[in-house]
């Protein structure tokens, strides 16, 4: 018998560490990966997708305006919650977000993790610690590349890297939406509340220690009715500090919280369209907007913001308006944010993703290298999201160059990164993706504008169709005078980028189930053409449910064909691309099919699951299990 404990202590190496697993850390996490990257993700929550948890439940925002929405490893996550989780059950969500990141070929999950040492070798980062509670273990990651996506900005803390905090002064860039002298003023944080609408009255009374808000001039330019409410308006802690100062501010927020729930129950005007309204859910851990943002080699400020960020450097984008909360939240009696105008999409460059002065690191999310009055757009998740999946692909070619960060940002290998992002369906506003000698060389011939496959744009704009549009059963193919050697084809159909596919504020009785968009390919073949000219069958889905799908075929072929034969509601079938490639990188990896539980049991030792020696079993049940 041990008569002492002691704490585990594992080292690991890695090639690429992520810090985070918010949207920002796990779309880098997995970009990494796929790109070939020996990577670990090391958050400090057990469930991954940071503001966007069934912890905060914040839904993901992003760019305005039609064709604009954010596609990549985001769109792919959002599709696969359609397809599993039609009723939008946050524990439902999570188990997406986990699978995705659990059954990343390359890709090590360590969760429940918070980051509290790091060792640094000059202007290089060597490893991490963090701790795990659960299995009360240090883990130390040694890594080639570090990418923070901890929106607190982790790294700034426990290294030499430059950061800053709080709002700018009005001169410093030239932004007159920032105070005349700078301050350490923030947004601050939010406590959400789900409800649920019932079929009978829901009273509700309130725990004695909870605020009393008993008229609608208590709560002014907050309410709007009972319905379809987030309450991102529940907002404080802008004056303090909102990393070292979290629990008082979360103790504030839980007595806001349960009293403007009972407002609205027992007080507010139109507590009568409330009568049926139960809560759902409400936050513990509140959603956290600004705090340390890192310096890099350009600082993205408001007028970028406003010129449209046209950057030679672009490897993402934003389109949130510059949506400024007073750092005074719910204490401040008038408009909580002003929503200043921001174009979308405008550009964010590379250079604001990696350390201005430690070599090795990147960042994403929310502490990118950006002014207060920046942020206030470049926050939302989407963006984070896209930011993420940036940062992750740098960070697997930093590998793949041995190089770093920095000698991505120009020449040849910037656009490497730039095309690698474009390869993996995340778009880059004014580049066009290239396309394959292959597809340049060959006959492309179908129904309808079969152009529109290869003119290197895989989304509609403006007055533009960028799809070819077929009925189904059509088909669209390539040919070729000789054989040629392809790696396989790379697709890309119309998954609605007008459908936002968030998850939900509010659960009423009827409505609001998110499925796979109508427009999307649900079934398709793919035949290639031998030497001889006889078609054969080479591939076929027939429960597709991504918008990018890439698909190894490993032929010399005379002729690639394409069939669309099903969607999922649409009379016809939409696919922005369809081309044959030399090699296909970055290809969405199948999940593996659990096995009956008797399979399970079966490897198991058979001795150990024996009756225990002693004792007797009585046949007695308890009356609570334990």
């Amino acid at each position: 018998m041990k008569t002492t404990a002691q704490l585990s202590r594992e080292n690991r190496e890695f090639e690429v560490c992520v810090i985070g697993g918010g949207m920002a850390g796990l779309c880098a996490a997995i970009a990494s990966a796929r790109r070939g990257a020996q990577t670990v993700l090391v958050h400090d929550r057990p469930v991954l997708g940071g503001n966007a948890s069934s912890e905060v439940r914040m839904w993901i925002c992003g760019a305005g305006g039609k064709h604009n929405k954010e596609t990549g490893i985001l769109e792919e996550i959002q599709l696969e919650n359609g397809w599993r989780n039609a009723s939008l059950n946050y524990s439902m969500w999570d188990s997406v977000l986990w699978g995705k990141a659990a059954f990343q070929p390359n890709l090590t999950l360590v969760l429940g993790a918070a980051v509290l040492d790091a060792e640094s070798d000059g202007n290089r980062i060597v490893s991490v610690t963090a701790y795990q509670s659960a299995s009360q273990t240090f883990h130390t990651l040694a890594a080639k590349t570090f990418v923070d996506c901890s929106g607190d900005s982790i790294l700034a803390a426990l290294t030499p890297a430059r950061w800053r905090q709080g709002r700018e002064a009005r001169g410093e860039f030239d932004e007159d939406i920032q105070p005349a002298t700078s301050d350490h003023k923030t947004m601050g944080n939010t406590l959400l509340i789900q409800m649920r609408l019932t079929d009978e009255a829901q009273p509700y009374t309130p725990p004695e220690w909870a605020y009393k808000f008993t008229k609608p001039e208590d709560l002014p330019h907050r309410m709007h009715g009972v319905k379809a409410h987030n309450f991102w308006w529940i907002e404080v802690g802008g004056f303090q500090d909102t990393i070292a100062d979290a629990e008082s501010i979360r103790d504030e927020l839980m007595k806001i919280t349960y009293g403007v729930w009972d407002y609205i129950k027992n007080y507010a005007p139109e507590k009568k369209d409330a009568e049926n309204w139960a809560i759902e859910w409400i936050g513990s851990l509140p959603g956290k907007r600004e705090n340390r943002r890192y310096e890099g080699d350009h600082i993205l400020n408001q007028n970028d913001v406003r010129d449209g960020g046209k950057f030679d450097d672009i490897i993402a984008y934003g389109g949130w308006s510059m949506d400024d909360h007073h750092p005074a939240g719910l204490y401040y009696p008038g408009k909580p944010t002003i929503y200043h105008p921001a174009p979308s999409p405008y550009g964010i460059p590379y250079r604001s993703l990696y350390s201005q002065n430690m070599e090795n690191l990147l960042f994403a999310g929310r502490n990118i290298s950006v002014t207060h009055a920046a942020l206030s757009s470049t926050r939302v998740m989407a963006t984070c999201a896209i930011l993420g999946q940036a940062a992750g692909t740098a960070a697997a070619l930093c590998t793949q160059h041995n190089c770093a960060p920095r000698a991505l940002s120009s020449g040849d290998r910037l656009r490497g990164l730039q095309n690698a992002l474009m390869d993996d369906d995340c778009w880059l506003p004014g580049l066009s993706r290239p396309i394959s000698d292959f597809a340049q060389s060959a006959q492309l011939c179908g129904a309808g504008d079969a152009g529109a496959l290869i003119d290197g744009l895989d989304r509609d704009r403006a007055n533009e169709n960028h799809a070819w549009e077929a009925p189904l059963g059509s088909a669209v193919e390539y040919r070729w005078n000789e054989p040629v050697n392809i790696a396989g084809a790379r697709l890309v159909f119309d998954s609605n980028l007008s459908n936002s596919k968030v998850m939900p504020c509010s659960y009423p009785q009827k409505g609001g189930a998110h499925r796979v968009p109508a427009s999307l390919v649900k079934a398709f073949r793919l035949e290639t053409c031998d030497k001889n000219g006889v078609w054969s069958l080479a591939f076929r889905a027939e429960g597709n449910r991504q918008r990018l799908v890439k698909v190894p075929l490993q032929n010399a072929v005379c002729g690639l064909r394409l069939v669309p034969e099903a969607t999922w509601g649409a009379q016809g079938a939409r696919v922005f691309a369809f081309e044959p490639v030399p090699e296909l990188r970055a290809a969405i990896p199948a999940a593996p099919q659990g096995p009956h539980w008797s399979e399970v049991v079966a490897r198991l030792d058979q001795n150990e699951l024996a009756a225990p020696e002693n004792g007797k079993e009585t046949g007695v049940e308890p009356i609570f299990a334990a």
